[in-house]
């Protein structure tokens, strides 16, 4: 039994995410949701990249971008993702490792909506990671988009959710001296009893 307590309490790790970041929300200037996100490509080459997570589910975490990124691309093959979060201001972070799956459902259009309407035509407008002309062609391109779509742009077929099911998510707090507390929660599948250990720092 992990001598957990204060911050580290609790036998649900996603309403311990969720509490942490209402803490950061409420002191971190910019961004408290912003995760930087871990993929590999074809060659088990390792990518990364901040985008802001959406939603604490239930059982996973969401984020939404562009199907045909280079982030999505890499997602979708490999089945699995990573990332951490990090707040300077509590001195924390989380760090999550799992398996992944689109969320292209009313999740997916409800956000959408939510955005506001220049983003909305952003995501019809921009091929995401692919090479750009210049940046006149791409405002000509959201030109274009907006004489389509007007005022009520709907999703995008290529654009949604990506579900991270953890089956490793790690609770990290600056300690003095550096000997930080750190605790992990492991399944080996979502849906599974977590197992919790305390880490060396």
């Amino acid at each position: 039994m992990t001598d957990r307590s204060g911050i580290f309490a609790g036998d649900d790790p996603f309403e311990i995410a969720r509490n942490w970041l209402g803490e950061a929300e409420r002191s971190e200037p910019n961004d408290p949701n912003a995760i930087a996100l871990a993929s590999v490509d074809a060659d088990g080459l390792p990518n990364a990249r901040m985008v802001l997570l959406k939603e604490i589910e239930p059982q996973a975490f969401v984020f939404y971008t562009n199907y045909e990124s280079a982030k999505a691309r890499e997602i979708e093959s490999a089945g699995k993702a990573a990332f951490v979060m990090h707040w300077k201001t509590l001195r924390r972070q989380i760090r999550v490792r799992g398996l992944t799956e689109r969320e292209e459902g009313e999740s997916a259009d409800a956000y959408f909506a939510s955005r506001s309407l220049k983003s909305r035509l952003g995501a019809w407008a921009s091929r995401q990671s692919r090479p750009l002309e210049s940046r006149t062609a791409l405002m000509a391109e959201v030109a274009r988009v907006t004489a389509r779509y007007g005022n009520a742009p709907p999703r995008p077929p290529f654009w949604g959710g990506i579900r991270i099911r953890p089956v490793e998510i790690e609770f990290w707090a600056d300690g003095a001296f550096r000997l930080h507390d750190r605790f992990v929660w492991r399944r080996a599948a979502p849906g599974e009893a977590w197992d919790v250990e305390r880490l060396h720092p």
